[in-house]
């Protein structure tokens, strides 16, 4: 007689090929519903921080900031400050998560499910992209509706592109921050003194062959440069650098995270004390 048990048990989701996705997207959605939760300080802050900036680089100076090569100064502005979103919020995401997790004493939730450490760093790092590609989004809207900028999609390879990798990018480096850090100090100090430096120093704002040596020829080999150079030419179809090395650069730089990461998962460093 068949057991009538067997038939009140619902289908489990399937695993294949090795991999846990039941555990891995149980991880993924957790980390997305760790800053929805907080919209409202998550995404529409960075919105309105975006908008401030708009309003004082771009209204405070109409008519005193000259077109940038046949580019209005709106157009021009814009993608350096979205791709700034993008990186911010992609980087607070995972290093936040990890050291929140470490402080709280929480590290067991996803240490102790058979989760590999190629699940947990995908987990982490598609989290922090999700974010930073929604914030971005967001912000890439607001301001298209704003009347005094002009905000065009040119090439849109390089915006899915370089908006996806960035924030894979910073949520890569966001995991080796959390897992550094040993309280929220550490955190602002890295987006103090290196993140938000290296962003506003790679053309956010102004040509960086405006810049004189030795600052021009070092722009050139900060990340975040080809970051916000590609970024805005899907904008405005025009690139400081070589745009073929900017996308060398930096998927070579996620794929070396990723491997540093996934390492560091596996040897458990700061993760089990």
């Amino acid at each position: 007689m068949k057991d009538t048990a067997d038939s009140v048990i619902p289908p489990q989701p399937r695993d294949y090929a090795g991999f846990n996705w039941t555990g891995f997207s149980t991880l993924y959605i957790k980390e997305i519903r760790r800053f929805w939760k907080v919209g409202m300080q998550t995404v529409l802050a960075p919105v309105v921080t975006t908008l401030l900036y708009m309003m004082v680089f771009v209204v405070a100076v109409r008519g005193a900031s000259p077109p940038i090569h046949g580019t209005p100064f709106s157009a021009f502005v814009a993608p350096g400050l979205i791709m700034m979103t993008i990186v911010n919020n992609a980087f607070a995401n995972s290093s936040s998560s990890l050291l929140q997790a470490k402080m709280m004493g929480l590290t067991p939730d996803f240490l102790t499910p058979p989760l590999s450490a190629l699940e947990q760093v995908l987990a982490f790092s598609l989290g922090a992209a999700t974010r930073g590609v929604i914030v971005g989004t967001v912000t890439a809207l607001t301001i298209w509706a704003l009347p005094f900028t002009q905000l065009n999609v040119v090439h849109p390879w390089a915006v899915i592109y370089f908006s996806v990798v960035a924030s894979l990018l910073m949520g890569l480096v966001g995991i080796a921050t959390g897992l550094w850090a040993e309280k929220f100090d550490h955190l602002a100090a890295i987006t103090n003194f290196l993140i938000m430096p290296m962003t506003f120093l790679s053309g956010t704002f102004y040509l960086v062959d405006r810049l004189p040596e030795p600052f021009r020829t070092a722009s050139h080999y900060n990340p975040f440069f080809y970051l916000i150079d590609g970024f805005r030419y899907g904008f405005i179809g025009q690139a400081e650098g070589d745009l073929r090395i900017g996308v060398a650069l930096t998927g070579v730089l996620a794929v070396l995270l990723f491997g540093w990461s996934w390492r560091v998962f596996v040897t458990g460093w700061r993760l089990r004390t």
